[in-house]
């Protein structure tokens, strides 16, 4: 009979299973509208610039940013397993909607209501997984989810494709996609459940709004980490949401392929760093409780030089290396931030934490997007716009040494 210590931990690696299609759906969904911009566009023309385009993209993270904190303080207090399957029902129930807009104040909508409900997912989701596995396991666990936005990101860029054969129509991967995750839904409900409470755990009151708020914004360790997170994500977004048409335009390739070379060579080199830099940070732990701030700040090492690089490349070849050393790096980044969070906050502040870094992430990543759209319109060089992003991402290495993990952190 196995104990219940390799019951639990057989059973953590199987909500990661259960977890990873959620996590490629939450941005596949996402992912799609950016690699289909063009038969967007042309399908509904009162888009008309890309600034509009840009606003759009920022109106989800804006509103998306400002529902995180919510979604991780319901997740916390309440139960994460009906925080994650709600969230997945209703984003994929408007998913569908959104195949079915034909005006830009549509898209707007759908977009700011898409927003809300997968702010719901990611800090349940990562608070979730930190909670089933402990030390030893949890940079890889966190990991092998990623992989799953990655995989998401990969798929998206082949939305192009779709968009452009007059057999299916980017309206079609919108129905395919939200119809398959309200039918993923049901089964999750049942197949998911929340961790459970450690054997020397007190029952005490869940701590108000106002308190979790309050503990987590005089921690000087989670300001740091908070910084840390939104810094790189500027040019994360842009890279994500942009990129595609960046490579059709430089380059005068046809949107499939621009699509699929944005997407696939930084998204599996994220692949091989989430599941790499997961691996080393929980091997090098046990010897050094910083080692998960070390790995994150080798990650963001690589992101430095791949930003100038992106924005300098002269050729494609050039340009999808670069991709590929950004996306290497943002794996060993994106893997330990929910375990650095761990080291410094409480369990029970974990989803509200993760969500309070998602929403100052994101709302710079939306003004990031916003007024990328209006320096492309205005036609400043690329390179200027990148040198900008790896700026930041080298204050950003400088910010993550600084934090202390807490000496009794689990």
């Amino acid at each position: 009979m196995s104990s219940p210590n390799n019951s639990l931990l057989r059973y953590a690696w199987i909500v990661v299973a259960l977890l990873w299609p959620v996590a490629l759906l939450n941005y596949l969904d996402r992912q799609m509208l950016a690699s289909m911009k063009f038969s967007v566009m042309q399908d509904i023309p009162d888009i008309g610039t890309d600034a509009n385009w840009g606003k759009m993209l920022g109106q989800f993270k804006w509103v998306y940013a400002f529902f995180s904190p919510i979604g991780g303080y319901i997740a916390d207090r309440f139960s994460r397993r009906y925080t994650i399957c709600g969230s997945l029902f209703v984003w994929s129930a408007i998913t569908w909607a959104t195949g079915h807009v034909t005006t830009y104040d549509g898209l707007l909508l759908t977009r700011s209501l898409m927003g809300i409900s997968e702010a719901f997912y990611i800090p349940a989701a990562l608070s979730l997984i930190a909670s089933i596995h402990l030390g030893e396991t949890r940079s890889r666990a966190v990991g092998l989810h990623q992989m799953g936005i990655y995989t998401g990101v990969i798929v998206g860029g082949f939305s192009g494709y779709v968009a452009d054969a007059g057999d299916f129509g980017w309206r079609f991967a919108f129905d395919a996609c939200g119809i398959f995750g309200v039918l993923y839904a049901i089964p999750l409900l049942f197949l998911l459940r929340d961790a459970p409470k450690p054997a020397n755990s007190i029952d005490a009151p869940a701590p108000s709004v106002w308190r979790s708020t309050r503990d987590l914004l005089t921690n000087g360790s989670f300001i740091l980490l908070v910084l840390y997170f939104t810094l790189p994500a500027l040019a994360g977004w842009v890279v994500r949401d942009w990129m595609p048409a960046i490579l059709k335009q430089q380059f005068s390739i046809k949107q499939g392929p621009a699509g699929v070379a944005a997407t696939s060579s930084w998204q599996m080199a994220a692949i091989i760093g989430a599941l790499l830099g997961g691996w080393l940070a929980d091997r090098w732990m046990p010897r050094n409780q910083r080692a998960r701030i070390f790995i994150s700040a080798i990650g963001m090492a690589m992101i430095v030089p791949a930003i100038f690089g992106v924005g300098n490349a002269g050729s494609l070849g050039v340009a999808i290396g670069f991709l590929a050393l950004f996306g290497l790096g943002w794996g060993f980044f994106d893997g330990n931030n929910m375990p650095i969070l761990c080291q410094i906050v409480r369990p029970e502040l974990r989803a509200t934490g993760y969500g309070i870094m998602n929403f100052v992430s994101i709302s710079c990543g939306g003004f990031a997007d916003w007024g990328f759209g209006i320096l492309r319109d205005r036609q400043v060089p690329l390179n200027v716009t990148f040198s900008v992003f790896a700026s930041a991402a080298i204050l950003s290495i400088a910010l993550v040494l600084l934090i202390r993990p807490r000496s009794n952190a689990t």
